[in-house]
């Protein structure tokens, strides 16, 4: 599947059919799916960048301020993300990545070892993707 199309399946930009079944799009397309990369680069999750873009209409090209609504919005989301990859980068060789997440020096994601009074073994191993 496309890129294009995955972003029109998923609702972050619209599209028609012409009569001979070729996709079109309006040309404020273009700017959407820059917008949509550069915050996928950012680290911006999917499901918000749609959040974002659910009362920008289709058929124009987004502003600068509509960049700056979009910015503040995410700014403090990747403020917290600095400060938890930050911990992880300067904590990272305390971790013996097994999964289980019990080491009683990781603040990162069990902090005090709260995992480890349930016993040994993975806790959160697959239960949810690392945010």
């Amino acid at each position: 599947m496309s890129t294009v199309h995955f972003y029109e399946a998923r609702g972050l930009i619209v599209g028609w059919r012409t009569d001979g079944n070729q996709r079109r799009y309006h040309r404020s397309v273009l700017r959407r799916i820059a917008i949509i990369r550069v915050a996928l680069l950012a680290g911006v999750p999917l499901a918000t960048i749609r959040d974002a873009l659910v009362d920008l209409p289709h058929d124009r090209v987004p502003t600068k301020d509509d960049w700056v609504r979009f910015a503040k919005a995410w700014k403090e989301m990747l403020e917290q993300r600095i400060v938890s990859l930050t911990q992880l980068r300067d904590q990272i060789t305390s971790c013996i990545g097994c999964g289980c997440l019990s080491l009683e020096e990781c603040p990162l994601r069990n902090p005090g070892d709260e995992l480890g009074r349930n016993g040994p073994g993975p806790r959160r191993l697959g239960a949810r993707r690392w945010s």
